[in-house]
């Protein structure tokens, strides 16, 4: 039994039947509890770790989310793994690619019977404007080739948290809300995994051009009026048109298009 109770550890075995024909692309270290899934594999990177090394965890007690927000994860209750992969593009061009992962997400949710999930530029994956997911990318490289480390979380049932000492900027959904009984935790992760090589594969060639209209499609704010903030402060008010075919955030201020990067702004509904 684990420190933190009954174990709910991946069979890397047991995921190469969820993997199938792409089980080849992915090395699967299951551990029972780590700090962080992405700390520990950057470390293994820098180590020589290759292209598809999976770390999920059981227990992750210090997860780090967007913008240095904390996400704390329990097996029972969730789905946390990180994902190093190589793509044939220099670091100029992988704008976009936390967007590209979170259409992988949804895609493979609904494959996994739960219909409905939606996207939040940059890196939220919602379901009826409820935080379901978070995704962080952390990229290295130059001209030529980029490393990334990608980290995603979801809620398989609704977390346990005390308003007061962990203050939610949204509310929070769970797979448990969405389809009974939950996907079997070796299916999830390997429909997952197989839906964001396929994304991978498409980015490497177009970058995020190639998926932009069906991420698009599954973006939540999609005409909605927002506020666009930089360090706290509003910056930018109006329509919310989408992303670029670079991923950059597109908002209607009054009649004029402007362009948002996702390494400086947050958004919010406008009030």
């Amino acid at each position: 039994m684990s420190a933190f109770g009954p174990s709910q550890l991946i069979d890397p075995e047991r995921l190469q039947t969820a993997l199938g024909a792409a089980r080849a692309r992915f090395a699967i270290t299951a551990i029972d509890a780590c700090a962080s899934t992405s700390t520990l594999l950057l470390e293994r990177s820098a180590q020589g770790a290759s292209s598809g090394s999976v770390i999920v965890c059981d227990h992750q007690t210090a997860g780090r989310g967007s913008r240095g927000r904390q996400w704390s994860a329990a097996p029972d209750a969730s789905l946390t793994f990180s994902l190093l992969w190589d793509f044939d593009r220099g670091l100029a061009d992988m704008a976009g690619l936390s967007l590209g992962v979170g259409l992988a997400v949804v895609r493979a949710l609904d494959s996994c019977g739960a219909a409905g999930a939606t996207l939040k530029w940059p890196n939220d994956i919602l379901y009826r404007d409820a935080k379901l997911g978070g995704i962080l990318v952390e990229l290295s490289g130059d001209d030529e080739t980029t490393r990334a480390v990608i980290g995603i979380g979801l809620n398989l049932k609704l977390p346990e948290l005390d308003p007061v000492a962990t203050p939610m900027m949204m509310p929070v959904a769970a797979l448990a809300g969405m389809v009974t009984p939950l996907p079997d935790r070796h299916y999830l992760l390997g429909t997952l995994l197989v839906e964001l090589a396929a994304v991978f594969d498409a980015f490497s060639a177009e970058g995020f051009a190639a998926v932009r209209d069906a991420w698009q499609a599954c973006h939540a704010w999609q005409g909605r009026k927002v506020r666009v903030l930089r360090d706290g402060v509003t910056v930018l008010e109006g329509r919310c048109c989408g992303a670029d075919s670079d991923g950059a955030l597109l908002v209607d201020g009054d009649g004029r298009i402007e362009r948002c990067l996702s390494g400086d702004v947050s958004l919010r509904p406008a009030s």
